[in-house]
């Protein structure tokens, strides 16, 4: 191991950075952050260092370098693009026994910085000990997807009862235990979905029994997975979905999605398409509430966004009314996905100022639809489950006005390997699609945007690497 790592604190200290360019910027703001007094000796520096530094209780100061610059200080570092004056800045240094990095010369100073996930109080860093940067940041990467900006507060509600917990439990070891449970369990999750106080009410429960406090009732996730892409989850709802014990999800969501979810859970099917439903919508509230209140945390993993379209406000309405305590992941809904991976955007100032979303199949089965509202120029429509109902979309936009000529886009399958796209005429698309194979889910997009799709496709399905997985 060259490089031992360890976390300094620099609250007050002073530091040295020698350049004022971007490089350096980057530096004086990290020291910054860190509370250091941070002193900065350049002829010239950015516009934004003076600020910071001034914040720091520090001093910018226009000027050549000079070796006396580097007496008193706790942490030199050089950042210039001359290496006659970095090689003096950290013979200096280390001729004073001060800790000095040179900014991308590792082997001139005597430390490095690490790539950071900062989550304070907890802070995590990633070295390559200076072989690869790049891979570093790759790493630190990884990192943030697992580790949840929320776990600073948990860190945080931690620090306030270690006292409490330590008089509370003699023993290092049921000590160790509590402090599991607490991190891991119903505590942490109360604590990420933004409910300290009732977090708090549990921990101060625990400790006054002295032992676990068993709840009645689970939660339940509602979790939008998006239009297909696993790349496309938000961190919340990766989370979510490697620990819940009960999973129902619907069709529309990928394998990929899918494989994500925790390896040990009970894995419910309660797909839905159009007129075939494994389980009926009132089924699928019930077994939420059924799984729920046996004390499962139970994801409900939807295609797209829960709100759009997804059902979700029937279903946190049955949990509602049973009192059984619930969450809401937004997903990335069909539109946004799908147009983004066609090449289509859903507004531009030379063709649409609004866009309307619209389901094309309605509950009472028909597509009884504002026609005279939506067959409006300057703005784009993008249509829901509206496969089945196209011939009507088309003749009736045309009947109330809308151009025969007006480009409609087709998506099938969007974000995923089997994207494909359809792209013809309000007149035109009933005929085209008579000589092509399509398959739900699709998505109908009706706007002068549509016309865009040849010049700013960027997707292509054959180059996706969830082909290999699906």
């Amino acid at each position: 191991m060259e490089f031992l790592p360890l976390f300094f604190s620099f609250k007050g200290r002073s530091a040295l950075v020698v350049g004022g360019g971007e490089v350096a910027l980057r530096k004086v703001a990290l020291l910054v952050k860190a509370q250091a007094k941070v002193i900065v000796v350049s002829p010239e520096v950015h516009n934004e260092i003076e600020a910071l530094v001034s914040s720091s209780g520090g001093e910018v100061k226009l000027k050549t370098f000079d070796p006396s610059d580097v007496s008193n200080m706790n942490l030199v570092i050089a950042a210039t693009n001359n290496i006659e004056v970095n090689t003096a800045v950290a013979n200096q240094a280390h001729n004073l026994n001060i800790p000095v990095n040179v900014v991308d010369q590792p082997k001139l100073g005597n430390f490095i910085f690490p790539a950071i996930v900062d989550r304070s109080p907890i802070i995590a860093a990633v070295s390559s000990g200076g072989s690869s940067p790049v891979l570093a940041r790759l790493l630190r990467a990884k990192l943030e997807t697992v580790i949840p900006s929320s776990y600073g507060r948990l860190a945080l509600l931690a620090e306030k009862y270690r006292a409490k917990v330590k008089q509370s439990f003699a023993h290092i070891n049921l000590r160790r235990g509590f402090w599991e449970r607490a991190l891991t369990g119903p505590i942490a999750e109360l604590v990420f979905a933004g409910k300290e106080r009732e977090a708090e009410a549990l921990i101060n429960e625990e400790l006054d029994n002295k032992e676990p406090v068993k709840k009645e009732l689970g939660e339940v996730y509602l979790v939008g997975a998006g239009p297909g892409d696993p790349d496309l989850l938000t961190f919340k709802a990766l989370r979510l979905m490697q620990q819940a014990d009960v999973v129902l999800f619907d069709r529309l969501v990928s394998k990929p999605i899918l494989e994500l979810c925790r390896r040990d859970a009970h894995m419910v099917n309660v797909g839905k398409a159009r007129s075939d439903h494994l389980v009926p919508q009132e089924g699928i509230n019930q077994l939420l509430v059924d799984y729920a209140k046996k004390g499962h945390r139970v994801l409900r993993l939807k295609g797209g966004d829960p709100f759009i379209f997804g059902r979700g406000g029937e279903e946190i309405q049955e949990l509602t009314d049973h009192g059984v305590p619930f969450q809401v992941v937004p997903g990335i809904t069909a539109a946004a996905g799908c147009s983004s991976y066609a090449g289509i955007p859903l507004t531009h100032r030379d063709f649409a100022q609004s866009v309307r979303f619209v389901t094309g199949h309605l509950k009472n089965n028909t597509t009884d639809l504002p026609w005279s509202e939506l067959a409006y120029t300057n703005q784009t429509i993008v249509f829901y489950m509206g496969l089945m109902g196209l011939p009507i979309i088309c003749s009736k936009l045309i009947e109330h006005g809308m151009s025969p000529d007006m480009p409609i886009a087709l998506v099938q399958k969007g974000t995923t390997p089997e994207q494909k796209v359809i792209i013809a005429t309000l007149g035109t698309m009933v005929k085209t699609l008579e000589s092509q194979t399509v398959s739900a889910p699709t998505l109908i997009i009706v706007g002068e945007v549509v016309s865009l799709h040849d010049k700013l496709k960027w997707f292509d399905p054959n180059q996706s690497l969830m082909r290999n997985i699906d």
